[in-house]
């Protein structure tokens, strides 16, 4: 049998997604189509002259012309498959369904997926084939839909999720994306989105700009964040332990501190909950141009990673991280 990520799996697999439909409600599958469409108009309206993202470029895209993100009217995509690297309750047993769109609107310095989001490795798609594509990781087992850095063709996305859901689609959708999202066009996907999951890099705006090329990155990151959690609250799992809806933020540990852990921790549990779910990660390692950056051309230290799991813990955040 092919290994492909789109080929079915067996009976227990689409017995299992039967079974996820009267489980849960997905909050894609409960709107009014008008509504939906309603949603595509206005984010496209955005994207005419665009300002989806905090960097407003106001370039034309559907004239061809790009911004910071480098994507003019096209959606480009470098891979699609069940995915088990996430976190656990994304994982499950079948894997999460991950579809990594090319280019990003941050320039991380270190990125470890750089080939997909600055040299932009992928190939273009249709909206028909995404939403095809998005059916296909439904009916090859996978627990969600994954969106990893989505922000920059979102208006085509939330297209092929329509046309997606007229066919079936039923399982949740996660939107994975580096932190850096305009709060306006986040409110046009409430009711949408099932699961966020953002990074929150940085707690000072200076390295944010120096390191990821966002201007106001900590400012902005936590009113995105906000909203995120207004409106879809802290991650809830279901009876097999995998998530069905909800906030899932993760933090890279950068070498010398540079992310700024320790107001990024408190911000999360004096201004959204203890009871948030923080994947607090240990696996920097100097990728990309990293090595012409003195402070980031090394791995973590050890103790690096366990300072941040003790202030974690000591500010009584406990959920998402082994101490």
């Amino acid at each position: 049998m092919s290994k492909s990520p789109f080929n079915t799996f067996g009976k227990s697999k689409s017995d299992h997604h039967q079974l996820v439909g009267f489980l849960m409600k997905v909050c894609y599958t409960e709107l009014n189509a008008e509504v939906i469409n309603e949603r595509i108009r206005h984010l496209k309206n955005i994207m005419q002259n665009c300002t989806l993202c905090p960097h407003e470029c106001r370039v034309q895209r559907f004239k061809g012309k790009y911004g910071v993100c480098r994507i003019s009217n096209k959606v480009y995509i470098s891979s699609a498959g069940p995915h088990y690297g996430e976190e656990l309750p994304l994982v499950g047993t079948y894997g999460s369904g991950t579809i990594f769109f090319s280019s990003c609107n941050l320039k991380c310095q270190f990125c470890q997926n750089y080939e997909i989001s600055q040299l932009r490795s992928g190939r273009p798609v249709t909206i028909f084939q995404l939403a095809e594509i998005m059916l296909m990781l439904q009916q090859s087992g996978c627990h969600n839909i994954n969106l990893v850095t989505p922000t920059h063709v979102i208006p085509y996305i939330v297209e092929a999720i329509s046309r997606a859901r007229e066919l079936g689609l039923q399982i949740p959708l996660v939107y994975n994306c580096g932190g850096y999202e305009s709060f306006s066009t986040l409110q046009l996907l409430d009711g949408i989105v099932d699961i966020y999951m953002p990074d929150i890099k940085y707690s000072d705006n200076e390295i944010a700009r120096r390191y990821s090329g966002a201007l106001q990155y900590w400012d902005i990151v936590r009113i995105a964040v906000k909203e995120m959690y207004r409106q879809v609250g802290n991650l809830t799992v279901n009876g097999q332990g995998i998530a069905t809806r909800g906030l899932l933020i993760r933090h890279l540990v950068l070498p010398n501190r540079l992310a700024g852990s320790e107001k990024v921790l408190e911000f999360i549990a004096k201004e959204l909950s203890v009871d948030s779910y923080v994947n607090i990660m240990d696996q920097y390692h100097p990728a990309y141009h990293a090595k012409n950056h003195q402070i980031l051309n090394r791995p973590i230290k050890k103790n690096e990673y366990n300072e941040v799991i003790k202030m974690a813990e000591s500010i009584g955040l406990h959920r998402g991280y082994a101490s």
